[in-house]
């Protein structure tokens, strides 16, 4: 039986090449993830996801993909509707209430969409906290200025997300609202002392620790560790996402394939895994780079198989009757009268 290494990674093209299903066959990922490049239609995704399961022989093998709404949603028009970014709810004049329940709505539908195609892992809710000089990477992706509405409203991404069958992944932990540049370009440094993280920053990650998955963020905090970004600090993973923050689900790198990291993508994934995240990331297909990360990555073992077990045990069938033309009608007569 081959075992399931403590990756995931992407593919190039709409169907698999045959030298990507000699490698998806011999390094056995934990899972796939897909970006535009991947999708055509449903009836075209639906074939990817079942044949990359059958090629790594698990067919509960997850297959994520990151469908914020917004500028970042990879299943779109004309096939897939549109849906908001995360800022647009905060900026409706509705109640509280009414702003989750939408919040709730929209993500029932980007689940429903992604179930329907074989992809059952979405990276959202975002929690990042957006901050003075903070660099737009993050912008309307996040939900408030205030981070309890980040928590509020991440919540209710979540419960529909998960509403629909799909397991949410919560990013960037621990908060990339303060980054003052874009990580896949460069790696940002953060200045803001401890205090002022735990005010801040922390908040919407604790509030939400009890999700099954998270994402980190490639950032350098310098009150934390002043040299590696948490995606490679032991101290920042082991002393505040396991530790301050509490979250003791199955914590994935962000795409080791973003320039904030240096080095060889052997090296990038050792460092990965020493830190004590539980499975690496890297997302552009790239099959050179992609096999430095499967040779670097442990079995999936120990702590993290435990942890990736209890969060794929909570992927479901969707939990109650729902009508997909109703509830898009809801949403865009919502979005339209309180624009």
């Amino acid at each position: 039986m081959t075992v399931t290494r403590a990756f995931i990674c992407g593919v190039s093209g709409l169907v698999l090449t045959d030298e990507e299903r000699r490698f998806l066959e011999q390094s056995a990922p934990w899972g796939l993830i897909l970006f535009k490049r991947n999708v055509k239609d449903q009836a075209q995704l639906a074939a990817l996801t079942s044949e990359f399961r059958q090629i790594v022989g698990r067919a509960d093998a997850p297959v994520l993909v990151d469908q914020e709404g917004g500028r970042v949603q990879r299943l779109g028009p004309p096939v897939w509707d549109a849906y908001p970014a995360a800022a647009r709810f905060d900026a409706l004049n509705v109640s509280d209430e009414s702003k989750a329940d939408l919040v709730r709505l929209s993500a029932r539908l980007i689940g429903h969409d992604l179930r329907a195609c074989g992809i059952d892992v979405d990276c959202l809710p975002v929690l990042d906290v957006p901050a003075p000089g903070g660099h737009n990477i993050i912008g309307d992706r996040a939900y408030s200025n205030d981070p309890a509405e980040v928590a509020r409203l991440g919540a209710a991404a979540a419960e529909g997300l998960m509403k629909a069958g799909v397991l949410p992944v919560m990013k960037h932990v621990p908060g990339h609202g303060r980054a003052g540049a874009d990580s896949h370009l460069e790696l940002p440094r953060v200045e803001a002392s401890l205090a002022e993280l735990e005010r801040a920053d922390f908040i919407p990650f604790r509030a939400l620790a009890h999700l099954p998955m998270a994402m980190t963020a490639h950032v350098v905090y310098a009150a934390i560790d002043p040299t590696g970004p948490a995606t490679t600090s032991r101290k920042v993973v082991q002393e505040i996402i396991r530790g301050a923050i509490g979250f003791d689900g199955l914590l994935m790198s962000d795409d080791l394939s973003m320039k904030a990291l240096s080095g060889s993508f052997t090296s990038r994934a050792e460092a990965v895994f020493a830190a004590g995240v539980d499975v690496a990331l890297h997302c552009n297909g790239d099959l050179d780079e992609a096999r430095q990360v499967a040779a670097a990555s442990p079995a999936l073992d120990g702590r993290a198989a435990a942890r990736a077990e209890a969060a794929l045990a909570l992927i479901s069938k969707p939990l109650a009757p729902f009508d997909p033309v109703d509830a898009r009608a809801k949403l865009q007569s919502a979005l339209a009268m309180t624009s």
